[in-house]
């Protein structure tokens, strides 16, 4: 993308009705405007950041095998009847009424639909584990929006849901689903900790938070640093091994680890001092086993082994998309802007073409541009370098290619990365060798 004619409205002061980093650094950065209260358009760069995001989700969660699909955001009330729920729910559900006078409403979340949905599929056991999944928009009616995407009423995630024959293939289930979102968040350049959560009325004793440390966060989190040193991706585990899964999982989760509404100040006490770390945390995954909940209730049952009704026990495991492109801003920037992991980041390097008109500077910029199509922004407005330059630092982009009418001359090309701030002069084949090779 040429900035010069890029939909990019950036802004030099923050915005007064932005509370948090993250928030005045999208607006700012040009991505995202609000359109009511809780409610945003994501303008191209955050766009592409949201997409890069959800298409590592989906790649992590096809690789246990989980299948995505696509549910309708509109929901007949009827489902949620089935359920119980309908009444129950609160004021955050958007009920609504259609020229019918059928009750609809926008749904903040899908275990009644998925839970149709696979009724009207499966009806053996043999057809059993399914993990269903998509990427799609919700909507809660928050009293008090606030601090931007991190808790508006409309927002973007991966919610996936499990079937399965009992409570022990419900575990496996639910261990494959924590190690695949441990390898996500890796893959997303955040370190996210799973902390013991509340299993609310339901009950059941599988459920987990998963949050990333930031000044910021709604939650005090408590942990034991030993965690910090742990093989969290499990690299050499393979999802269907059954032994090495499980004792991954029961490695992980013998180290303290909590938010303020669970902590346990007694078993804290058993944390060696010099291990125990105390901060906040922004909320940015949940998987939770409930068990037959809903198949119990909305009658929805397989042929057993012994060819007797079986309700399947289920489970459920959201990654809040739109949250996380805040969330990891909140952990990831500096007083100048944003500094995006490479994998997420809208593009990967950004030209700045310091003399504008200069036929060298031109030639090796559009070279650079040509030979990355898609993942390079070119920065060649008629601005001063002052300008290209903060904005460069504010968009946050992962590398800067910094072209000179002196190092034209000599075919180089200053490469700046935007983490470390460190700065090295490269050929114009070695400094796309570099950001090629650093990539996602």
């Amino acid at each position: 993308m040429r900035l010069s004619r890029s939909f990019l409205p950036t802004l030099k002061e923050n915005p007064s009705e932005a509370q948090i980093t993250s928030h005045r650094l999208m607006l700012r950065a040009g991505m995202i405007r609000q359109t009511a209260a809780g409610i945003y358009a994501w303008l191209p760069t955050g766009l592409r950041v949201l997409r890069n995001i959800a298409n590592i989700v989906r790649q992590e969660q096809d690789a246990i095998g989980a299948q995505e699909l696509l549910m309708p955001t509109m929901q007949s009330a009827d489902l949620w009847k089935r359920s119980g729920r309908y009444d129950a729910y609160g004021p955050e559900m958007l009920r609504i009424q259609d020229r019918h006078e059928r009750d609809m409403l926008f749904g903040p979340t899908n275990e009644e639909m998925v839970t149709d949905l696979f009724g009207q599929a499966i009806k053996s056991y043999k057809e059993l584990p399914q993990v269903l999944y998509q990427i799609q928009w919700k909507f809660r009616d928050e009293v008090r929006p606030r601090f931007g995407v991190m808790r508006g009423r409309e927002f973007y995630m991966k919610d996936a849901y499990s079937f399965d024959l009992d409570h022990a293939a419900a575990v496996d289930t639910y261990r494959r689903m924590m190690l695949s979102y441990l390898r996500t968040f890796q893959r997303l350049g955040v370190r996210a900790i799973p902390m013991r959560a509340d299993t609310g009325p339901i009950g059941g004793e599988l459920s987990h938070e998963f949050l990333i440390l930031a000044p910021t966060g709604e939650s005090g989190v408590f942990f034991d640093s030993a965690l910090e040193e742990q093989d969290w991706v499990g690299e050499n585990i393979d999802v269907n091994d059954r032994g090495a899964l499980g004792a991954f999982f029961t490695n992980l989760t013998s180290f303290y680890a909590a938010t303020d509404e669970m902590h346990d100040e007694a078993a804290w006490a058993s944390v060696p001092a010099e291990r125990r770390r105390e901060g906040r945390g922004i909320e940015v995954g949940h998987i939770f086993n409930f068990g037959r909940k809903y198949t119990q209730s909305m009658d929805i049952a397989v042929s057993g082994p012994d060819g007797a009704p079986l309700h399947p026990e289920m489970g459920s495991y959201g990654i809040g998309v739109s949250r996380l492109v805040a969330a990891i801003i909140e952990a990831s920037h500096d007083e100048n802007g944003i500094i995006w992991p490479e994998s997420v980041a809208p593009f990967r390097a950004v030209i700045i073409n310091l003399k504008n008109g200069d036929t060298q500077c031109d030639a090796i910029c559009e070279q650079l541009y040509a030979a990355a199509p898609g993942h390079l922004l070119y920065d060649d407005r008629a601005e001063r370098a002052g300008a290209k330059f903060a904005d460069a630092d504010l968009l946050g982009h992962p590398w800067q290619l910094i072209v000179g009418p002196r190092g034209a001359k000599e075919g180089k090309v200053e490469v700046k990365n935007r983490r470390t701030g460190e700065r090295t002069e490269e050929t114009v084949e070695g400094a796309l060798a570099l950001i090629q090779k650093t990539g996602c």
